[in-house]
């Protein structure tokens, strides 16, 4: 092989052994900040494909707030609330203030690290505005759970 190209062809395992190295890099610092989203019954089945949440992983939880499960510290912002679906009950802590929609039996996301098998210490915990609409996976996820409607009159409540 002359000179040239072998010069030529050092240069071009470089440049790939390079680029290689710097994509691996940035899929490993991306991997420290996915958030997945779970919703309680994933604790309990594991779907094809999808990983069983673990303690010290980051992650979004969704679903609705059990009722008579909210715990408010006097003292401090701490909240302590059970989220549930169909399944098992997921509890959700929290330091600071609720969102202005945040109530039982309402929907609500929230996003932090898993410090239990089924203890999440929220960052944030946003409150669903709309229940008229969901995602058709996660009503799928949500069937037989009922949801009153705040906007209804009391009338209506009380008919199946």
């Amino acid at each position: 092989m002359n000179p040239r190209r072998k010069k030529r062809l050092t240069w071009v395992v470089v440049l790939i052994i390079g680029v290689g190295t710097a994509l691996g890099l940035m899929l490993y610092a991306m991997s420290h900040s996915i958030n997945l989203f779970y919703t309680p019954s994933d604790f309990e089945q594991v779907e094809a494909g999808k990983q069983p949440p673990e303690v010290g992983q980051r992650m979004r939880i969704g679903g609705m707030v059990v009722e008579g499960s909210v715990n408010r510290d006097p003292e401090t912002l701490e909240v302590s609330f059970k989220v549930t679906d169909t399944g098992p009950e997921v509890t959700i802590l929290y330091q600071g203030i609720l969102p202005d929609l945040f109530r039982e039996g309402q929907g609500i996301v929230a996003q932090g690290e898993l410090i239990a098998p089924r203890t999440l210490q929220a960052s944030e915990v946003l409150a669903k505005h709309d229940e008229e609409y969901m995602p058709p996976d996660l009503a799928e996820k949500m069937k037989g759970i009922k949801h009153v409607n705040p906007n209804q009159p009391a009338e209506q409540k009380e008919t199946p």
